[in-house]
């Protein structure tokens, strides 16, 4: 099974639907832009926000299995998915991209 790399990539924030929608939250998102993780095959990375984990491991899973061309053709890199963690107040945008080494 192949590691899989997790980068940051971008964050979003829609304080307008936050303050109409949300309750308050004292520590919403640690996510960092330039963030970098390692997956392990299927374990969800040290440090890694959970509710983004169950947005992203479908995909981690499909490329530490060797799966590419996730959505045939969708990405230049057929070893890699771009995908949004599920917050509608503060997505974040994620890199996956399927490592060479295989997981030990």
């Amino acid at each position: 099974m192949k590691k899989v790399k997790i980068t940051v990539m971008r964050r979003a924030n829609y304080p307008d639907l936050i303050a109409q929608y949300e309750n308050p939250l004292p520590h919403p998102c640690d996510m960092e832009e330039g963030q970098t993780f390692i997956a392990n095959g299927w374990e969800r990375p040290a440090g890694f926000c959970g509710s983004a984990w169950d947005s992203l491991s479908p995909f981690v899973l499909t490329l530490a299995c060797g799966g590419q061309d996730i959505y045939n053709g969708w990405m230049k890199n057929k070893k890699s998915a771009m995908i949004s963690c599920n917050d509608g107040f503060r997505p974040v945008s994620f890199l996956l991209e399927a490592l060479e080494e295989d997981a030990d």
